[in-house]
């Protein structure tokens, strides 16, 4: 990575900008980080963009309401020639003259819509309106005798006394429209705010009204409420109000309610033919819009883009130009050269843009070049922590070492091939997947589906080591065990061993008693191995660090003693491992006496290596002299502690002394905050510490503890793989024993539905259980182990990504 600095004449600098944007190779540094977003030079030009692009999202929802999708088109299809001012101009008159039409159009749509439902409203008061009144003539002496009823003297705040003698009262009424969820609530509000002093009749509208505000249909009823005295009245319109209840007035006569209603309906008639004219028209808007939205929009975000990077950059009024800096590719220098030029070029201009390399201590951000197949591994990766300039990266290791642990777990073959079959479709058909989306579970899957690919390869392989299919083992080659008659138990069979199985898991342990114990051993054992040379992997790794990082001491200081330890204790182990494999520990001389002891425990051996050194049992021996060697082992791994404890904080301290007597002293450099530019920026060096020896000893300190109980833990993390595999072989044969090997049982008549059925449930759950919760466990301990046990041995993960200015990752993450 170099880090370059541009001088972009004013005149080009919004086309230099843009084809730096389409090749997308240089990130640009903020050069005016001291200032706000409000404060910069090109605000007001994002602001007016804001406002095109609000538009434009405005027309796209409208024309989605109607079902109008606009025309899509791949990102490299778009139109990529920088545009000029005029252009834009033209876009943002283009965009507002639609703009304007619609709101007019929806205005009045929307004023039309809401007389409409008033006169929908209106036509079904008067439809009912009949009904009511009967109802209401034949309540109405009992309404009357209410107000002059001794027993209801609720009233007399409300209304003055009756003439004495009087006996018939005039009865007023209010109808009106209120949501259906509220009538209810309505109707006892009013009984109790009145005393029961009303008579109130509703009924249900069977058409849904549409809200024209919100578009939605809402269910309403028309009720008609009768009382007497204008207070009483009064105090109706108020709660009907408050109720979000809409009153209107109707006759009470009968002809003139027909002649309401005839009005009424010839009224709705003449406002749904407007408004289809006016939907009409506004659809023809929106489809004539809806080839250029999504071109139009990406111009308006790429012209954004261009401008927030301008931004970043220092105007020197004395050059008329802009000055960038920027981290890019060594090897994208050329290329940059050429844009600028080029653009400079075609302007016409009499100054062409200068790019210069700068020279600076600052770390540089982290590029790895990736593909479609490399891209998920990198992203493992980059999710722990984005490694350090020029640190190894583990995303390399990780396309080998992921899958093939993951497949340790997951190892089955049948498994493994639906795994694989998938990934393969998901590969093959990636371009229309990736335009089809699916949702984020199966975007996260697609974007994975090399790393499913590889999963499924290696769970194959894993699967044919194990012997494992769907729990039943395969029978590729000649066993080398020999059934003859059977034991004299009667229930057994005699084995001979007659040669060793080629390839694999031999299928005669399947069904063997002593089967789970022997897969138990031989899993065990093998996670192990698998960790210790990982990590030890890991350690050796940190070589390469220390080299380009200038700290050679740390390979003497750190790397060796690690090492050491590590392989004085756990290799010993794995090499014991090995050796207790290769022997025949059954095997007799010539006449048939053993020729071995009986195989030693590893474990016990471990232990007492460290309770009894230089001592071991008889019959735990593997070789002779095999105590001496430990002890010496044990011997040069506790020596290894003070060496890794003391080493490096010695010649750190040394290194400084040296450096305090030369007379040499950490200067400084002061950040350059200067509104004239007269030269390249100064680095913003990064803040010395005062060496601090007691710092130094308490972080060794850390680190050599957390190094040799980090060996322990996570050697015995491994053991994941183990336990996993177990579990996942163990689901497998539950599975199959309770569904499928049942169906076999069934009378010869019941046979094919029960296999038909129990073959759907097996299915079913082998890719709901199996494949997809097991699969993500050991997906996730995968990680883990890569995370945990692995990376921390040599990565630190603590740099910073390299994000280029590129317009495909601006389109890309809107798209998203």
């Amino acid at each position: 990575m170099s880090l370059v600095q541009l001088f972009i004449p004013t005149e080009v600098a919004r086309p230099t900008v843009s084809h730096l944007g389409e090749l997308g190779v240089i990130q640009f540094r903020d050069l005016n980080s001291d200032t706000t977003a409000f404060q910069r030079a090109f605000v007001n030009e994002i602001r007016r963009l804001d406002d095109i692009e609000r538009n434009i999202f405005s027309l796209i929802k409208q024309s989605e309401k109607l079902l109008i999708k606009p025309r899509a088109y791949p990102i490299q299809e778009y139109f990529s020639r920088p545009q000029t001012t005029r252009e834009i101009d033209e876009l943002e008159e283009k965009v507002n003259q639609y703009e304007q039409r619609l709101a007019q159009m929806n205005s009045s749509y929307e004023s039309l819509q809401k007389r409409l439902m008033e006169m929908t409203e209106i036509k079904h008061i008067l439809q009912q309106a009949t009904t009511f009144f009967r109802e209401a003539e034949a309540h109405q002496e009992e309404i009357s005798r209410s107000s002059f009823d001794d027993s209801a003297p609720l009233l007399q705040d409300l209304e003055v006394a009756a003439p004495e003698g009087a006996t018939h009262v005039n009865i007023g009424f209010i109808a009106g429209v209120i949501p259906r969820h509220r009538i209810h609530i309505f109707e006892r509000v009013l009984w109790r705010a009145l005393r029961g002093n009303l008579y109130m009749h509703w009924g249900e509208i069977e058409d849904a009204i549409i809200d024209p505000e919100t578009q939605e249909h809402i269910d309403k009823n028309v009720f008609i409420i009768f009382a007497h005295g204008q207070e009483i009245l009064a105090k109706i319109k108020k709660v009907s109000e408050s109720m979000n209840a809409t009153l209107y007035p109707i006759e009470e006569n009968v002809e003139d309610r027909r002649a309401h209603a005839m009005d009424v309906a010839n009224k709705i008639e003449d406002l749904n033919n407007v408004l289809y004219n006016i939907n009409q028209t506004r659809r023809t808007e929106l489809v004539a819009a809806s080839d250029s939205l999504m071109s139009w929009l990406t111009i308006i975000k790429k012209e954004k883009a261009i401008y927030d990077v301008m931004n970043r950059f220092i105007y020197d009024s004395n050059r008329k130009c802009l000055i960038a800096e920027g981290w890019c590719p060594t090897n994208e220098i050329d290329r940059i050269q050429f844009v600028i030029r080029s653009d400079s070029a075609q302007s016409g201009s009499n100054i062409s843009s200068i790019l210069t390399e700068l020279h600076t201590t600052k770390e540089p951000p982290t590029f790895h070049r990736t593909n479609k197949f490399t891209e998920g591994f990198q992203s493992i990766v980059d999710s722990y922590g984005v490694a350090k300039y020029k640190e190894v990266n583990p995303g390399l290791f990780t396309i080998i070492t992921f899958p093939f642990l993951f497949a340790v777990m997951f190892g089955d073959f049948g498994h493994g091939l639906i795994m694989t079959a998938f990934a393969l479709w998901m590969c093959i058909n990636e371009r229309k997947l990736q335009k089809a989306g699916g949702g984020e579970i199966f975007a996260m899957m697609f974007s994975g589906r090399y790393i499913i690919l590889l999963m499924g390869f290696f769970s194959i392989f894993t699967g044919l080591i194990y012997n494992d299919m769907f729990s039943k083992s395969l029978v590729l080659f000649r066993s080398g065990w020999e059934f003859s008659k059977p034991a004299p138990d009667g229930q057994s069979f005699e084995a001979t061993k007659v040669g060793v199985y080629p390839f694999g898991l031999d299928p005669a342990w399947h069904g063997s008693d002593n089967y789970l114990i022997f897969t138990n051993s031989y899993k065990m054992k093998m996670s192990v191995i698998f960790g210790v040379i990982q990590m030890t992997f890991g350690i050796v790794l940190t070589v390469f660090n220390y080299k380009y990082f200038k700290k050679e001491f740390s390979i003497w200081a750190e790397f060796l003693p690690q090492v050491l330890f590590m392989e004085c204790i756990f290799g010993y182990l794995v090499i014991t491992i090995l050796y207790k494999w290769s022997v025949d520990w059954y095997a007799t001389d010539s006449h048939g006496a053993p020729l071995y002891n009986s195989p030693p425990g590893l474990l016990n051996m471990l232990i007492y290596m460290f309770l009894n050194p230089g001592y071991v049992d008889p019959k735990d021996q593997l070789f002779a002299g095999q105590g001496i060697f430990q002890a010496f082992l044990l011997l040069v791994a506790f020596v290894c502690v003070p060496w890794m404890l003391c080493a490096k904080p010695y010649i750190l301290k040394r290194e400084h002394d040296k450096i305090i007597d030369a007379g040499y002293t950490t200067v400084g450099t002061h950040n350059h905050d200067s509104e004239s530019y007269d030269g390249p920026l100064n680095d913003e060096s990064e803040s010395h510490d005062d060496f601090d020896f007691g710092d130094i000893v308490i972080h060794q300190v850390i680190h050599t503890i957390e190094f040799c109980l980090g060996c322990i833990s996570n050697t015995a993390s491994y053991l994941r793989l183990w336990a996993l595999s177990l579990a996942h072989a163990q689901l497998s044969e539950v599975l199959w024993s309770m569904t499928l090997e049942l169906c076999f049982t069934l009378n010869p008549s019941l046979l094919p539905l029960g296999i038909f059925i129990g073959f759907g449930v097996w299915f079913t759950l082998t890719v709901s259980i199996l494949l997809i919760m097991e699969g993500l466990s050991a997906f996730l301990h995968a990680l883990r182990l890569h995370w945990v046990e692995f990376n921390n041995k040599f990565y630190e993960g603590t740099g910073t990504l390299f994000e280029p200015f590129s317009f495909k990752s601006v389109l890309d993450g809107d798209r998203e």
